[in-house]
């Protein structure tokens, strides 16, 4: 009598699972190796034309995915957008990809840099962006110096500058932007050699 097979049982031939383990790893292996060779860098489109003074946020801004190669990146990437956006110092298209040379986290119009060495550490949480008052004690005769007073309000810290490498807070010198009417006060001062320090302007909280 011929052998009965018993119903709903399923016969799977092994070659069919090894040929699909095979096109699985082959399809795997294919993207892996194609992601891996996608250097494209992900920067931002201008959506229509900007000129000197205009605020550029997210919703004015596309992402595109470009290849520059070993070429470094000079345009404005996602993660360097601040949440209030950037301004505009000189005129982008519509369309251009953003040069980071044509936006800037402050309007710097009206402002020069000036370098102010620092008389000894600098206070705590003086970094890039902090915003300053400037005070300056004139020097007199025999050693005295007058009742200090605030030189320049609310400078803006461009960078702060480690003197010939070291580490030490007194080797440290700040690039300060200030109101071009002031510099000239500034510059006085610190050609007189008068006492000059940095104090936070506000609190960082506050910022």
């Amino acid at each position: 009598m011929p052998r009965r097979t018993e119903r709903g049982s399923i016969r799977i031939d092994p070659r069919l699972i090894i040929g699909v383990v095979l096109i699985v790893g082959s399809t795997v292996g294919v993207y892996t190796l194609v992601s891996g060779l996608d250097d494209a860098t992900e920067v931002y489109t201008a959506t229509e034309t900007f000129t000197p003074g205009d605020r550029i946020l997210e919703s004015d801004l596309v992402v595109e995915r470009v290849r520059f190669g070993a070429a470094d990146v000079r345009y404005l990437e996602p993660d360097a957008l601040t949440d209030g956006g950037l301004l505009v110092t000189s005129t982008i298209r519509q369309g251009e990809l953003v040069p980071l040379g044509a936006v800037d986290e402050v309007d710097r119009a009206g402002l020069a840099t000036v370098v102010v060495p620092s008389r000894g550490a600098l206070p705590e949480g003086v970094v890039r962006g902090t915003v300053v008052d400037v005070w300056s004690a004139r020097r007199l005769d025999r050693g005295d110096s007058a009742p200090p007073t605030v030189l320049v309000p609310e400078a803006e810290v461009a960078a702060v500058i480690d003197s010939g490498g070291m580490v030490d807070g007194d080797s440290r010198s700040v690039e300060l932007l200030v109101p071009r009417e002031r510099v000239a006060a500034l510059l006085q001062a610190l050609a007189a050699e008068d006492a000059i320090d940095l104090v936070p302007a506000r609190p960082e909280a506050d910022r």
